[in-house]
């Protein structure tokens, strides 16, 4: 199954890089390839953690499409996983975790997913790593624009995974 894993430094605090990717409703405003997101509901799940059901609308040349997945925001933990429910995918599975940096915070994004249409599959899957490493740049930069300059302290280090 196709991974994506990428770990690296910001200049922005733990609790402001969680804030940014929290807010799911600003996804269009400048995730590339997001046309649109649609929150459907949130919740406070038995642990106390806010859950959002959202609908991502994507697009990349001819491949339109739109998937439900269900957030679950711990922000006690500074962590956001996020699980699949309803879409191209047999299988989604997305993480989040912000710790402390001395210069800022450190992030950990891994993502794993699987399409159900083997022709998405080898449309899609040439691009997907370039796609997710163009997603974590591009939360930096929002970062920077809603936060102040500040910029990564360091390279992100990916780690693309295939079987």
């Amino acid at each position: 199954m196709p991974s994506f894993r990428t770990r690296h430094a910001v200049s922005h605090t733990p609790e402001q890089m969680f804030a940014l990717v929290a807010d799911v409703e600003k996804y269009p405003e400048f995730l590339p390839f997001c046309t649109a997101l649609t929150l459907k509901r949130s919740a406070k799940d038995s642990e106390g953690r806010d859950v959002l059901i959202c609908d991502m609308h994507v697009g990349y040349k001819s491949i339109n499409e739109r998937f439900t997945s269900r957030v679950a925001l711990d922000r006690a933990n500074l962590t956001i996983n996020v699980d699949y429910i309803d879409g191209p995918f047999r299988f989604l599975e997305n993480k989040w975790r912000f710790e402390p940096d001395p210069k800022g915070s450190a992030i950990d994004f891994y993502i794993s997913y699987e399409f159900r249409s083997r022709l998405l599959a080898t449309l899609a899957g040439a691009v997907f790593d370039r796609i997710f490493r163009m997603f974590t740049g591009a939360f930096d930069a929002r970062a920077d624009v809603v936060y102040g300059a500040g910029g990564t302290l360091r390279a992100p280090t990916e780690a693309p995974n295939r079987p």
